[in-house]
């Protein structure tokens, strides 16, 4: 698969700023919590990983054990040639959760973070649920990573940002997962920058130029802020309808 696909959207963070976004990266969740957690719910050495909506593929190092294997999915080609620099062990393609480059039931565990699965009533997400139970075999899982709504500094700030009605009213979204049949997962961890000038300039590729602003100047020393992570968890079953 070459070239952008039809139904691709850039994320407006990463895909115009990807190197603000590796400074994101890198401050997310230095205490291991949600690592742990993602561990304990799945664990995947020995087994096949994919990292879907990997982007330039921070995270996909992170991954690696001795006996496993991991492999990165992105439709945003700009992107691909950084992930696949990452790691000579690691084999990235060019795809999507609606489009996945897999045989059937070829899959142990599949990560998705801030990537793809932001169902509203405007946006049905189904399609890339069904995609990614077609390629997991039979007890493997699908873990979505995404952003707390309530808890912590940094969902406050999603609560005062217009920008995050793009990823889905809370209530909705944690009623359509479970429609989905699958478990909610709550981990506190934080955001922890180097320097108050790295906080400042993520803070203005993920929110609007004011509220960055004004967080800034109530905080001007601040190199970090707590942030919550929620897990929504599906496990395909024997019995699944691919």
């Amino acid at each position: 698969m070459t070239g952008e696909l039809s139904d691709f959207v850039q994320a407006p963070n990463q895909g115009l700023h990807p190197e603000v976004y590796e400074i994101e990266n890198n401050a997310m969740d230095r205490s291991g919590a949600l690592f742990t957690r993602l561990q304990a719910l799945a664990p995947w050495d020995g087994k096949v990983l994919l990292d879907l909506g990997c982007g330039t593929g921070y995270w996909l190092p992170k991954y690696l054990s001795g006996a496993g294997t991991v492999i990165g999915v992105e439709p945003d080609v700009n992107l691909l040639e950084a992930a696949r620099a990452r790691s000579a062990r690691i084999q990235v393609h060019q795809g999507s959760a609606e489009h996945l480059p897999f045989a059937d039931d070829s899959l142990d565990v599949i990560h998705a973070r801030f990537a793809y699965f932001f169902p509203s009533s405007t946006n049905d997400c189904s399609a890339g649920v069904t995609e990614a139970l077609r390629v997991l075999r039979p007890g493997g899982s699908l873990l979505v990573i995404d952003n707390d709504h309530q808890q912590g500094e940094f969902a406050s700030l999603l609560q005062s940002s217009p920008w995050a009605a793009a990823q889905g009213e809370s209530n909705y979204t944690r009623g359509w997962w479970e429609d989905q049949g699958a478990t909610r997962h709550e981990v506190m961890s934080s955001w922890k920058f180097d320097s108050v000038e790295d906080l400042a300039s993520v803070l203005h590729i993920e929110f609007p130029a004011q509220l960055a602003h004004e967080w800034i100047a109530e905080h001007p020393q601040a190199t970090e802020l707590s942030y919550s992570y929620v897990i929504y968890f599906v496990r395909k079953e024997a019995t699944d309808v691919q």
